[in-house]
């Protein structure tokens, strides 16, 4: 039994959540991407609050590693790795990829839809036609890995002619408007760091802690900045 802060600002969507024993007890939202840094000490402290803890409280801090936004995700990186150092808690890193399949699934058991054999490619817009994306089964094991992808009529093609697939997350929208295939099904839900809840339960209890002085974002992309002209 652990209390765990999950942090996740690594899209345009930021939440903060607090859970024990896989069970959410608090949680905020926010939707202003830009807002993110301002958002998250003042999230903490009130869930922190709801939820009847102080931080000394806490077992260990979890936080989406990405990819993601760059910005966003080092205001998470750097504040859940302050906090471990501050209050000497360990840190749990977690795929923002699989989180956002994790969402999916969940989406789909509690719909009631059969999920067996069913794949889940969450996407985040990367800009132009690019996205990052990864894939997953039902079981929430790696089929592909995670990856950088410039996307085409022939994106997944393979696995779409073998399984039902279901896209979600900010790249979506572009990879629908040029799929046709009859198995690409679509989810539009967001997800939150309540989705982070069972995979950071999982990581705590197996201890799978990141070692903090070398935690950083994971942004399978360097980033890239143009030189303003003279």
């Amino acid at each position: 039994m652990g209390f765990i802060l999950n942090i996740d600002t690594a899209t345009e969507h930021a939440s903060v959540c607090i859970s024990n024993n896989g069970q959410l007890l608090a949680m905020e939202e926010s939707h202003e991407q830009k807002n993110h840094g301002s958002f998250l000490q003042p999230a903490i402290k009130k869930i922190m609050l709801d939820a009847g803890l102080n931080l000394s409280s806490l077992d260990a801090i979890a936080v989406t590693k990405g990819p993601g936004s760059y910005t966003g995700l080092r205001i998470g990186m750097a504040s859940a790795k302050g906090l471990c150092y501050a209050l000497n808690k360990p840190l749990i890193l977690l795929n923002t990829l699989q989180v956002m399949a994790a969402a999916s699934i969940s989406n789909h058991v509690e719909s009631k839809t059969q999920i067996a054999n069913l794949l889940f490619c969450p996407m985040i817009d990367a800009r132009r036609m690019e996205v990052f994306t990864a894939l997953y089964n039902d079981c929430l094991e790696e089929v592909l890995p995670p990856m950088a992808l410039i996307l085409t009529e022939e994106s997944f093609a393979t696995e779409l002619d073998k399984h039902v697939t279901v896209f979600s997350g900010s790249g979506l929208h572009k990879f629908k408007n040029m799929m046709q295939h009859t198995n690409a099904q679509y989810d539009y839900a967001t997800h939150t760091a309540a989705n982070m809840i069972a995979l950071s339960e999982k990581m705590y209890l197996q201890k799978e802690f990141a070692h903090l002085a070398y935690s950083e974002p994971y942004y399978i992309k360097e980033f890239f900045s143009p030189t303003p002209k003279q």
